[in-house]
């Protein structure tokens, strides 16, 4: 894999707030990367300053090897950017702007018809492509927002809150796009969504108050949770008290916790200590008990609570 995008101590202040500072990570082709933190973390401003909307007061970012500040349009070249809330001009139609756009880049004649065409199938704009931008749904105003992004099939894409307010078979679409994109592509994600990590994203960068806490593997930052290979056991309420009691006494487990109890049927989570192995062992107890279990899975980890950790803690993590 080939560097794609890198940012250097990148940081930015607005007179005596420091929005970001010191943001560094490195990019290649084909990586995911979720840009994760809680509102007013600095997700979106570092993001307008990758993307060459506002300079930084500090530090460096490229895109494929160009200086978004030194050589920005070289840079914007390679660059698909879709703003969060992106504005849209209202009395143009989804073909209309994408023709526009494309003419804005300089492409033209059977290229634009090309590359708009494949936009437009790609997001699913064929049933609207002829309709005012202003009477379309918000879900299908982001669609047109990332046919923008998408048109010129730059290398590098730069995408805040692709998903917001579109229904659950519009985030798939959007997200198997994402992930057919990402073979040959570098892909960021700024969101706050953790579903999105765990759906298209190979890597995650954690920021809090405008620096980074975390730079992992989704599945990396889930063996940090203290979820991480928890048992959960599904069963008959009135077994559980009594299985309960014996899995305590286990040697590695640090609680059993009651998820909850709904008609009948209760849910047991054996949370272990530092992450140990507890499926055998847990295995085992519920044999001797001699109870009937619905339902036996290992957990791989929670990304929310690992998610509140990081950024309620504000501790930098080692990358």
């Amino acid at each position: 894999m080939s560097e794609m995008v890198r940012l250097d101590r990148l940081a930015k202040r607005f007179g005596p707030v420091r929005a970001v500072e010191g943001v560094s990570f490195r990019l290649e082709r084909g990586e995911v990367l979720g840009f994760l933190g809680p509102n007013g973390a600095g997700k979106s401003t570092t993001m307008r300053m990758l993307t060459g909307f506002i300079p930084p007061s500090g530090g460096t970012a490229t895109v494929m090897g160009h200086d978004v500040v030194r050589r920005p349009i070289e840079a914007k070249r390679h660059l698909g950017y879709l703003p969060e809330g992106a504005p849209l001009y209202g009395d143009m139609t989804p073909s209309g702007l994408l023709a526009f756009c494309a003419a804005m880049r300089g492409i033209h004649g059977r290229e634009c018809e090309r590359l708009v065409g494949a936009a437009v199938e790609r997001t699913q704009l064929a049933e609207v492509l002829h309709r005012p931008i202003e009477t379309l749904s918000k879900g299908f105003k982001r669609r047109v927002g990332l046919a923008t992004a998408i048109l010129h099939d730059p290398p590098v894409l730069v995408l805040d809150e692709p998903t917001d307010g579109l229904d659950p078979n519009q985030k798939h679409e959007v997200r198997r796009l994402i992930g057919e994109m990402a073979e040959d592509k570098a892909i960021i994600i700024s969101t706050h969504i953790l579903e999105e990590v765990d759906a298209v994203c190979t890597r995650a960068v954690v920021i809090a108050r405008g620096r980074v806490v975390a730079d992992a593997r989704p599945d990396e930052l889930k063996r940090r949770s203290r979820y991480h290979n928890a048992v959960r056991i599904t069963l008959n309420a009135n077994a559980a008290p009594q299985l309960e009691q014996r899995l305590r006494h286990i040697d590695g487990v640090a609680a059993v916790e009651t998820a909850g109890k709904v008609n009948g049927v209760a849910t047991l989570l054996v949370v272990p200590r530092d992450g140990q192995d507890l499926a055998h062992p847990v295995g085992e107890a519920v044999r001797r008990q001699n109870v009937v279990v619905d339902e036996m899975l290992v957990e791989q980890g929670h990304l929310d609570d690992v998610f509140r950790e990081l950024t309620l803690g504000h501790h930098p993590q080692a990358h």
